[in-house]
């Protein structure tokens, strides 16, 4: 018995180590990328940032460094590619948002959105205030405070009481009711990957997914564009004015 007991302890004080030292393992790395980043060689900055990325899994600072690496080292499409991760990760993040459209400045395409409704733009910039996780976690905290609302207004001997406890409870629950519609919305951006950056120089859209299609129009590189459907290895994609086309899967890459 006190075998088996020394043997537990053994592996969680070994597993307690090895976690410690991945985690200073990557700090010494992240490290190394930012002193790499000073000394403005960026491709070993790149490098590592990549390797915390491959090692660690997403993250939005480190998206949004190795973004910023990427637009010194003057590759438009990566650039762009890691600050949209970064966003969507971190969609609340001024500065993610700044250099994100420091980085569209340098693409050739300069393709102007739909006019969208105004509540429902109004509604998009709200939901973009924060992520899928500080959303969810509004929302719990609104739930509870419903639920302290409605022991108020049910329990409370006060008539005053009761108001606050009803009138605040139908707000609380209209909070509830967002954030986890927002939540549900951030998290599905990033589930379902429904938007991607064109990485080849230049590419032709076709009318059809075949090589013999008819040319419709030109991408450059850095171009965001939607994923509407897949058809072997032709990809149907939306841009942002509304046109739509089929072109390589080859040629893009998923945010």
């Amino acid at each position: 018995m006190k075998i088996r007991i020394y043997i537990r302890k053994t592996l969680f004080i070994l597993f307690i180590q090895c976690m410690t030292w991945n985690v200073f393992a990557q700090e010494e790395i992240i490290k190394e990328a930012e002193a790499a980043y000073i000394q403005e060689d960026y491709n070993k900055a790149i490098e590592l940032y990549e390797k915390v990325l491959t090692n660690n899994g997403a993250s939005a600072e480190i998206y949004y460094n190795l973004g910023n690496a990427y637009y010194k080292a003057n590759k438009v499409a990566p650039t762009i590619l890691n600050y949209e991760r970064a966003l969507l990760l971190d969609p609340g993040d001024a500065d993610i948002r700044f250099n994100l459209q420091m980085a569209r400045e340098r693409t050739v395409e300069k393709i102007e959105p739909i006019g969208e409704f105004f509540l429902l733009k109004w509604f998009h910039a709200v939901q973009n205030m924060g992520s899928a996780d500080s959303w969810a976690l509004l929302g719990i905290v609104c739930f509870l405070l419903l639920i302290f609302c409605l022991l108020l207004f049910f329990f409370s001997r006060w008539i005053r009481m009761k108001k606050v406890g009803f009138y605040l409870g139908i707000l609380c629950m209209i909070f509830v009711i967002f954030t986890n519609i927002f939540a549900r919305n951030q998290k599905n951006e990033i589930v379902n990957h429904s938007h991607a950056i064109v990485f080849s120089p230049t590419i032709t859209v076709k009318s059809s997914p075949d090589a013999s299609g008819t040319d419709l129009f030109l991408l450059h590189e850095g171009t965001k564009v939607s994923i509407k459907s897949t058809l072997g290895e032709w990809k149907e994609i939306e841009l942002e004015d509304g046109n739509i086309g089929w072109m390589p899967g080859k040629d893009v890459q998923i945010i």
